[in-house]
């Protein structure tokens, strides 16, 4: 079973690789699109979390290190104030508030299941999934120890995240417009 170490020994060569249970995976860079998504997502949850001081906001690669055989890179982790240590020099190290995972055609349905499963068992409290091609957003919540669809919202919808303290009001018409 593969350590945090053996992740860290691994050269650069432009690829997004994980730690997963002890395995490696290895997708390839995100799509402009999945990129543009992202940013535009993480650019709210900015405005209205990271700015007033009440979270922390990180996109990948960022190193979200649950234990040694489980080494993630989430699109967007979100990091209230009351969670501050988790931050290190190194890498988020523990359970974030929020993660978001923005999907892109490389991922598939097994790993987005395995990654659900690792969040879930770790008991980050809040996952969102991301589906830029068919413009939707599905949010879990983890309800005692199990991940539970709180919402699902779609492209003609509007979505209010109220968590850590703040209100991020995102028009999912806006989020997945085209670039131009």
């Amino acid at each position: 079973m593969l350590t945090y170490e053996d992740y860290a020994a691994i050269p650069a060569d432009g690829q997004v690789w994980e730690l997963l249970e002890g395995q490696f995976n290895v997708n390839p860079a995100p799509t402009l699109f999945h990129q543009t998504v992202s940013r535009r997502l993480q650019h709210l949850l900015m405005l209205s979390h990271e700015d007033p001081g009440l979270a922390c906001v990180f996109d990948a690669p960022t190193d979200l290190i649950l234990d040694q055989h489980n080494v993630v890179q989430p699109d967007l982790v979100v990091i209230g104030k009351d969670r501050a240590r988790i931050m290190t020099d190194r890498a988020v190290e523990g359970v974030p508030d929020l993660v978001v995972e923005v999907l892109s055609p490389s991922n598939t349905l097994a790993e987005q299941d395995k990654k659900k499963r690792i969040y879930e068992r770790f008991g980050i409290p809040e996952y969102w999934v991301v589906h830029p091609l068919s413009a939707r957003i599905d949010v879990d919540k983890l309800k005692g120890r199990r991940y539970r669809r709180a919402a699902t919202y779609g492209p003609a919808d509007t979505f209010t995240y109220a968590g850590l303290g703040a209100r991020t009001r995102i028009v999912l018409a806006k989020l997945f417009r085209p670039h131009f």
